[in-house]
């Protein structure tokens, strides 16, 4: 029993050493080297629970997506309405503040890595996938009059909206900042809002 609560602890370890480095560093500077330094141990010791430089880099677009995700869950879960769980839900993978900044200058950088890197690539389209889905769902909670395209074409603008807010507010929150972060969204959820029943002549 000792022994896995170790183990549990030294992955707890080097899985803070490696966002810590990437926040800092970003990917050029995710190496099993700083990751060791970062987390104490021997570069050994970071081998021996990433084989390589491939494995450490899946590693931390997988915590990057738990970072996320852990997160969206919170804030959905406590929306009281379809309408808020779906703005609540943008509004987690938006980037208005800068710690959520730090997460998109992290996750454009894993975007440019996985232009090279098939396996990034494909977990890249994985988790997007997974997000539009979600979105989906919910935009068909807040529209069930749609038919299923529109509810596909609006989750897939929805999410593109939030990425692109995403990337250009990590290198310019002056222009994209909190305000108009959430100005783009609320203009988006707008649209989806049903008409107002017609009143009676």
């Amino acid at each position: 029993m000792a022994r896995r609560r170790d183990v549990a602890d030294q992955q707890r370890r080097l899985s803070a050493a490696t966002w810590s480095v990437l926040a800092e560093r970003g990917l050029p500077g995710l190496t099993l080297r700083a990751v060791a330094e970062r987390a104490g141990c021997t570069t050994g010791m970071v081998l021996h629970a990433f084989a390589d430089k491939q494995a450490l880099l899946v590693h931390a677009r997988e915590l990057l997506h738990r970072r996320t995700g852990e997160r969206a869950d919170a804030a959905q879960a406590a929306a009281a309405t379809p309408t808020a769980a779906l703005r609540a839900l943008l509004l987690q993978a938006a980037s208005p503040t800068e710690e959520k900044r730090e997460e998109a200058r992290v996750w454009v950088g894993f975007l440019a890595a996985a232009l090279a890197d098939p396996v990034l690539a494909d977990l890249h389209r994985s988790y997007n996938r997974r997000f539009v889905d979600r979105v989906a769902t919910l935009v068909a909670a807040v529209r069930p009059d749609w038919s299923p395209a529109d509810r596909a074409t609006t989750a897939t603008s929805l999410v593109a909206l939030v990425e692109g807010l995403n990337a250009l507010a990590a290198v310019d929150a002056a222009v994209y900042s909190d305000h108009a972060q959430r100005a783009a969204l609320d203009g988006a959820l707008a649209r989806l809002e049903p008409p107002e029943p017609a009143a009676n002549a």
